[in-house]
């Protein structure tokens, strides 16, 4: 027999005419199908990873900076030791320890110069709780002053593991130290607060250590973090953005370090657990693009020499897990358009909410990187007054 040369898909041409044109079409469609499910994943993965973004100019305000390693290791370290080692327990249930820690983050911003005020954070109609807030940049009236409000916060409190006998004091064992959560975003917020300080920003710049993020009162308008969005969105201020500090000091080279909330995000991010993370909600796309690319070029403030701290950006839902889970959860729920820096959490540090969050275990030169990327971000040139964010009535209590 003679051997056929008609290789056409499932023997077409052995069928009727009608129905081998009606199958053609049914592959012509599954072809057409799996082209658009490819450009469909190719845009999504644009969109949600901000591929080819490249590192903005250093603000004016930063030029100093260039070069010189900005931010103090030695300094964070401080912080994040006197934070997790001198208030052991500060969590909702030991409001004394907390107000210690709330009183070094005071002392520690009032010792630069400034005037840092208390923001009473109501639990039960009390207010033993208290937010430390210091607002940086041009008075009103100046230049830059009309700019909409760029906050950046991190919590001080800690999670209670087991809680503290009847009549024993707080310690490791019933209060993890929380060194990377959240010492190390406050021990930030800090260093921020020094750098602005000697490099004032050209727009108003809020910088906000908040109580009570943990749990119980996590997800509940008893957050620090709530109740001082809501001041902000009660009082009509226009926000350009919220930064949270969330766990920066964790950082690990190892291969298979880093661990993703969804299965295959291996093959887009990395496997070690080596970078510093941008994470938004997919409405925010602009202004994460934008802050991504400020923060790439807070590489610049870098000493002279050093390889760039790898970062990452991510847009995702807000019902993946993790994405919200911090403080700037709040100002969504307001109507704000907010950001988390971190170093992943529990994807990443094996320590989370365990009492061996230590001091001893962060990577202090590499946290000194993020401040800087951070640091950038919070330098940059004014926003057009009319880009900033007033939420609306019918925003409150989404």
């Amino acid at each position: 027999m003679a051997l056929s040369t008609d290789f056409t898909p499932l023997s077409l041409a052995v069928l009727p005419r009608r129905k081998r044109s009606l199958l053609k079409r049914l592959l012509r469609l599954c072809l057409i199908a799996l082209v658009l499910l490819a450009m469909a994943a190719a845009a999504a993965w644009w969109l949600l990873t901000y591929p080819g973004v490249t590192a903005s100019a250093l603000p004016m305000a930063a030029q100093p900076l260039r070069g010189t390693g900005g931010a103090s290791a030695q300094r964070l370290q401080a912080h994040v030791q006197a934070l997790s080692e001198n208030f052991p327990g500060r969590s909702f249930d030991q409001p004394a320890q907390l107000d210690m820690a709330a009183s070094y983050i005071h002392d520690q911003l009032k010792a630069l110069g400034t005037t840092p005020s208390r923001q009473p954070v109501l639990v039960d109609g009390q207010a033993r709780y208290h937010n430390i807030v210091l607002r940086l940049g041009p008075q009103k009236g100046q230049p830059g002053s009309d700019a909409p409000l760029l906050v950046i916060g991190a919590h001080y409190d800690a999670v209670r593991t087991n809680g503290a006998a009847a009549g024993s004091a707080p310690d490791a064992h019933s209060h993890t130290p929380g060194a990377d959560d959240n010492a190390s975003g406050v021990a930030g917020l800090l260093e921020l607060a020094r750098m602005l300080v000697a490099h004032p920003p050209s727009q108003p710049v809020e910088l906000v250590a908040y109580t009570l993020e943990e749990p119980p009162q996590f997800r509940t308008p008893q957050m620090g973090s709530y109740q001082h969005a809501a001041a902000l969105a009660y009082a009509g201020q226009p926000l350009r953005m919220m930064l949270s500090l969330e766990m920066i000091g964790y950082f690990d080279d190892r291969p298979a370090s880093q661990r993703y909330p969804v299965p295959g995000m291996t093959a887009i991010y990395p496997s070690a657990g080596n970078f510093l993370a941008l994470i938004g909600q997919l409405g925010h796309f602009a202004a994460t693009r934008e802050t991504y690319a400020q923060l790439l070029g807070g590489a610049q403030i870098d000493a002279a020499g050093t390889a760039p701290l790898p970062m990452r950006a991510l847009s995702a839902p807000a019902s993946l897990r993790g994405i919200d889970y911090s403080d700037h959860q709040n100002y969504w729920r307001l109507g704000y358009p907010a950001l988390m820096v971190t170093d992943t959490s529990f994807m990443r540090n094996p320590h989370y909410h365990r009492s061996t969050d230590t001091w001893d275990k962060l990577d202090y030169r590499r946290m000194a990187q993020a401040v800087n990327a951070v640091l950038a971000v919070a330098l940059a040139d004014p926003a057009d007054p009319g880009q900033g964010v007033v939420p609306q009535a019918g925003d409150f209590l989404r």
